[in-house]
């Protein structure tokens, strides 16, 4: 799980790189500047997740259903909700409808929730606050 966790961490730091310069340029002349918002916040989601899941891998044994679970949450999360905005974001220009993509992205919200969630259960047990 060490190696997934990681290996997603720079995956997910590797894209929120590259789709952020696409987005900040090439994008620029695609799609209106309130799709270009929500697909920058789908980007800064997906670094924010991927420090996070550098720190995780780094740091945790993946001893227990707990660690693991965090980690797992995160990823998917992460992957529910940013991809989702990407389509979103150019749903018109692609004919993607909406009504399929719509509720991934609050789906990927909550699991990314649940992996906090998770993570602050981890910290209260673990280390006796």
């Amino acid at each position: 799980m060490k190696q997934i966790t990681l290996i997603f961490a720079a995956a997910y730091g590797m894209l929120s790189i590259i789709l952020g310069a696409f987005g900040a340029h090439a994008f620029k002349k695609l799609i209106s500047v309130e799709k270009l918002a929500s697909f920058e916040i789908g980007v800064r989601y997906m670094m924010y997740h991927a420090i996070v899941l550098l720190a995780l891998g780094l740091f945790l044994n993946f001893e227990t259903s707990l660690e693991k679970n965090v980690t797992r949450l995160m990823i998917i999360g992460t992957f529910f909700f940013s991809v989702s905005i990407y389509f979103l974001a150019f749903s018109e220009r692609m004919a993607i409808p909406t009504k399929i993509l719509g509720p991934i992205t609050p789906i990927g919200g909550l699991l990314m929730i649940l992996g906090w969630a998770f993570l602050l259960f981890y910290f209260i047990k673990y280390f006796k606050v």
